[in-house]
C-alpha cells in the first residue's frame, strides 16, 4: 500500500461521504475526521446526517458533536481542533480519513488561515447593534463606503460575512479582503490521496428527498424544537432544514411546505457546493460513482 500521509474525501450533501470514509476506515486502520461545519454541532445529529453510535463504534470518530449549536464556531476554531484530532491519530498509528463537505474546511487544512487579529467583544457587539439599527442594505451601502472591495463582493442579505468584513475593518484599518491575500501556514501535507465526490445528478436529488423524508420520521421536529431559541445570527440556525422546520413549529408553514422547501435548499446547497470543488479544487480525482463499495475500490486502487 501506498503510504499516505491523509485521505481527504469532499462532496457535496448526501453523496455517502460518511460511508466512504468509515469502509476505508475500517479496512485501512483508519481515524475518521470531521470536515463538515454543521455535523460539529452535538444538537444537531439528525439533520447533520451524523455518523450514529453504530458506525462510530466501527472506528474512531473526531469533531463529530462536540460544539453547542448555542456557541459561535468559525473555521479558525475548527482548524485548532483538526491539529490537535490529527496529532492524536497520528500518535495511535490510525491513517486520517478527512471528510466532508466544507471546502473552507479543506482550504484552511491545506492553506492555513490568513492572519487577521483578534477582534475585541465590544466591536463585535457595536457591529451587530448598527446592524439590527439600520438594516441589511443600508448595513451593506455603509460597509462598501468603507471598504468597496468588500462591499461588492457580498451581499446585502449575508449577515454573517457582512459583520465579519465590518469588523475586521474597524478593528485594524485594513479591508478583509487585504488580510486574506496574506499566506497562512498549512496545518496538512505531505503524501495526500485528494478525492471530490461527483455523483449523478438525478441520483443525488432523490437521495436528498428520501434522506429528508428520513429525517422527519427519526425526530428532526423534536430536535429543532430543542434549538428553536438559537440566535439566528448563529451558524447553527442557518443549518440545512432548521428555518423551515421551525417556521413550521411556529405554524408559519405546513409539514408539508417545510419539507418541500427544506428539500430545495439542500438541492441548491448541494449544487453550490459542486461548483465550489470545481473551481477550488481543480487537482483532486474525481468520483463519479455513488455505490459505496465502488468508491471506495477506486481509492483503493490509487493507494495501491
Amino acid at each position: 500500500m501506498r503510504s499516505v500521509d491523509a485521505v481527504l474525501i469532499a462532496g457535496p450533501t448526501a453523496s455517502g461521504k460518511s460511508a466512504l470514509a468509515l469502509k476505508l476506515a475500517r479496512d485501512y486502520g483508519g481515524a475518521v475526521i470531521n470536515a463538515d461545519s454543521m455535523q460539529v454541532y452535538r444538537e444537531l445529529r439528525i439533520l447533520s446526517a451524523r455518523p450514529g453510535a453504530s458506525e462510530e463504534a466501527q472506528a474512531p470518530h473526531y469533531l463529530y458533536g462536540f460544539v453547542s449549536a448555542f456557541e459561535p464556531f468559525s473555521v479558525g476554531h475548527w482548524l485548532e481542533a483538526a491539529q490537535s484530532a490529527l496529532t492524536e491519530v497520528r500518535a495511535k498509528g490510525l491513517l486520517p480519513i478527512i471528510t466532508g463537505g466544507t471546502g473552507l474546511y479543506f482550504a484552511a487544512l491545506l492553506n492555513g488561515l490568513s492572519p487577521i487579529p483578534d477582534i475585541h467583544a465590544s466591536i463585535r457587539v457595536e457591529a451587530r447593534q448598527r446592524l439590527a439599527e439600520v438594516g441589511n442594505e443600508r448595513f451593506h451601502a455603509e460597509l462598501a463606503a468603507r471598504d468597496p472591495v468588500m462591499g461588492a463582493r457580498l451581499n446585502a442579505g449575508d449577515s454573517q460575512r457582512l459583520l465579519r468584513a465590518w469588523e475586521v475593518i474597524e478593528a485594524t484599518g485594513q479591508s478583509l479582503s487585504e488580510w486574506q491575500m496574506l499566506k497562512g501556514t498549512p496545518v496538512l501535507d505531505g503524501d495526500l490521496a485528494r478525492y471530490v465526490l461527483k455523483p449523478n445528478r438525478d441520483w443525488l436529488v432523490a437521495r436528498i428527498a428520501r434522506r429528508f423524508a428520513g429525517m422527519i420520521e427519526g425526530g428532526a421536529l423534536e430536535e429543532v424544537q430543542a434549538v428553536k431559541t438559537l440566535n439566528p445570527d448563529l451558524p447553527a440556525a442557518r443549518a440545512l432544514g432548521v428555518p423551515q422546520l421551525i417556521a413550521h413549529l411556529d405554524g408559519r408553514l405546513s409539514l408539508e411546505q417545510a419539507i418541500e422547501q427544506a428539500t430545495a435548499q439542500t438541492r441548491q446547497y448541494a449544487k453550490r457546493q459542486m461548483t465550489w470543488f470545481r473551481h477550488q479544487m481543480p487537482d483532486w480525482t474525481v468520483i463519479e460513482r455513488s455505490d459505496v463499495g465502488e468508491m471506495a475500490e477506486i481509492i483503493s486502487q490509487g493507494l495501491e
